[in-house]
């Protein structure tokens, strides 16, 4: 149910982020779970202990934003401010699309996460840097201020397929990006 907008990327080079960024850890809850379950898992993150410097974002369903933002805390999750981007597979949108969705949400006072991410056949002969810096150029395009952009590597071929990337293998891509 969840999925990690992984920032590890920032801790690596930090000298590329702007320095008061926080960490970074967002749950993507597509259309998992009933609002019972949902107010667990809520009720479990309000509980939590999070460092001051970490912000958490959920992404509820969107028939529960309104009781996800009514449950939360407020400083620890917040429901439609992020905007998820990662639909170049599903429904054939481009990237320079995709980039200029982002730079609309952006405009229109909107945080974003953006995922990137390679299909196995690009992964296999080895053009998975090739892949994910075509998808991230157009975003880089359309991004003046960072503070409100989360990249998200997110790699396809481990979506749905039983297959799983490993932590060395998101450490490679967010090291050459």
């Amino acid at each position: 149910m969840w999925e990690y907008a992984d920032t590890d990327l920032q801790r690596l080079d930090s000298s590329a982020m702007a320095p008061s960024r926080k960490f970074f850890v967002g749950g993507n809850w597509k259309m998992n779970g009933q609002k019972q379950n949902l107010g667990e898992l809520i009720g479990t993150l309000n509980a939590a202990k999070v460092p001051a410097d970490t912000e958490v974002v959920c992404a509820p369903p969107t028939a529960y934003i309104d009781f996800a933002q009514a449950e939360a805390r407020s400083q620890d999750c917040c429901g439609c401010t992020e905007l998820l981007q990662k639909r170049r597979y599903v429904f054939g949108e481009s990237d320079e699309l995709i980039g200029q969705k982002v730079a609309h949400a952006l405009a229109e006072g909107l945080g974003v996460i953006a995922c990137i991410g390679e299909k196995l056949d690009e992964r296999e002969p080895g053009i998975t840097e090739k892949a994910v810096f075509e998808q991230t150029k157009v975003i880089v395009d359309n991004v003046k201020d960072w503070s409100k952009v989360v990249l998200a590597y997110k790699p396809v071929w481990a979506i749905g397929t039983g297959k799983t990337a490993t932590p060395q293998q998101a450490q490679e891509v967010h090291k050459k990006l």
